[in-house]
């Protein structure tokens, strides 16, 4: 089953972020994404307009609602940055590939 076919787990946390190892066949999958300091996918959309990245960002947010999983999102004139962790264990889970997957396929 593919990342974007699957559904966000919630963490309360107990459990330890996942490892390099762990997540970089995960990565494989997403479009674009980066990883920083191994405990959180970045991504970065670029507009020509701030309306764009609004729109977008709103879409982002109804999944994020449906999913229970929520990234940081930073919307500004022509751009809209995309931050995923998960807060409860202080890295990434498979939640934030899941949920990367699936913006992915808001974008396709």
């Amino acid at each position: 089953m593919s990342l974007a076919e699957k559904s966000c787990v919630p963490c309360r946390g107990g459990v330890p972020p996942l490892t390099r190892e762990e997540f970089e066949p995960m990565l494989k999958e997403l479009k674009g994404w980066e990883i920083k300091n191994d405990e959180r996918l970045l991504k970065s959309y670029k507009f020509n307009d701030f309306k764009s990245s609004l729109k977008l960002a709103n879409e982002i947010g109804e999944l994020a609602e449906r999913e229970n999983h929520h990234p940081d999102l930073l919307v500004r004139w022509g751009e809209l940055g995309i931050e995923l962790w998960t807060h409860a264990v202080g890295g990434l889970t498979e939640s934030d590939f899941i949920l990367a997957a699936k913006i992915d396929k808001i974008k396709e």
